[in-house]
């Protein structure tokens, strides 16, 4: 080969490999330079994006359907916790495979918020953990509107935000929750004083008992987590309960097997439903809990036609 036409082959090389590099360049994603605020579950991953929007880059940690007791973070996760501008987490003790994370984001001197700092809390009355915070407050929409308000400040200070946009969106969801509320209070209504009991897996239900004056029977799981297990006599005792109250549904959640609520309701003499609810996880868009909102409106038409019927 001449000379000539080495040269040229060689320059038709370059301008080829110039050409695939820029190519490459513009096909990565651009570098997101909004504020990170990276937050535990999933429940308040979707209230803190309705919150802030696009204003910031929202990362939840918690899949779909999780337990949010146990699911635990891969190390570039735990990363990106690290590495946040804020992190929003439950608190009070729910987060009990994560913990480990959140405390060393805080050692760093990532700023955090936790959601259970804002509301009045309650204790649990029974079982195990009897005397200790209840974590699952999100069950009274009240609460979450402590928690909206709560965040309002931490999320509208973060760098670049538009302060502005994130109170009209607080403005905006703390109507939907109080819309929801008032939504609640007229389905529960419905259900007669003596059909006014809970039986669920775990106790789950203590804020929503509250505000909305239901008893709680009691849960199949006797303490505040999952990751417990009944006892012979814990379930003697609930079938008891049961049978005493003549209860006509317990309820199973979403993210729990529901095999102990199945074999509870085969031990109770008495025709007893078992319906499905979702209160510690949403679901996958089609899992017919993608959102706070929905999920709590499709858990309180399941209550009051469980217990009215």
């Amino acid at each position: 080969m001449r000379g000539g036409q080495k040269r040229r082959l060689g320059l038709t090389a370059v301008r080829l490999a110039a050409l695939v590099a820029g190519t490459l360049v513009g096909c990565a994603p651009a570098a997101d330079d909004r504020p990170l605020v990276v937050v535990s579950t999933n429940i308040l991953g979707d209230v803190v994006g309705e919150l802030v929007g696009d204003e910031a880059e929202v990362v939840t940690l918690m899949k779909p359907d999780a337990d949010p007791h146990s699911f635990e973070i891969s190390a570039q996760e735990a990363a990106r916790l690290r590495s946040a501008d804020l992190v929003v987490s439950n608190g009070l003790g729910l987060e009990e495979g994560l913990q480990q994370h959140l405390d060393a984001a805080a050692v760093d001197g990532v700023e955090t918020f936790v959601a259970g700092e804002s509301i009045d809390v309650l204790d649990y009355r029974e079982g195990d953990a009897a005397g200790m915070p209840d974590s699952h407050f999100w069950t009274d929409p009240a609460r979450m509107v402590d928690v909206v308000d709560a965040l309002q400040e931490p999320l509208g200070a973060l760098p670049g935000v538009d302060r502005d946009a994130v109170d009209a969106a607080t403005a905006s969801y703390r109507s939907e929750l109080e819309a929801l509320d008032a939504e609640m209070t007229a389905s529960f209504s419905a259900i007669p004083d003596d059909r006014r009991a809970l039986v669920t897996n775990h106790h789950v239900f203590g804020y929503l008992a509250e505000r909305y004056d239901f008893e709680v029977v009691g849960a199949v799981i006797p303490g505040g987590t999952t990751l417990a297990a009944p006892s012979a006599s814990d379930l003697a005792d609930l079938v008891d309960a049961i049978e005493e109250t003549d209860v006509p549904t317990i309820f199973a959640e979403s993210s729990s097997p529901d095999r102990l609520v199945q074999a509870l309701a085969s031990e109770a003499d008495v025709h007893i439903d078992v319906v499905e609810l979702f209160t510690e996880s949403l679901t996958a868009p089609d899992g017919g809990a993608p959102d706070y909102l929905t999920m709590m409106r499709v858990n309180t038409e399941r209550i009051t036609s469980g217990l009215s019927s």
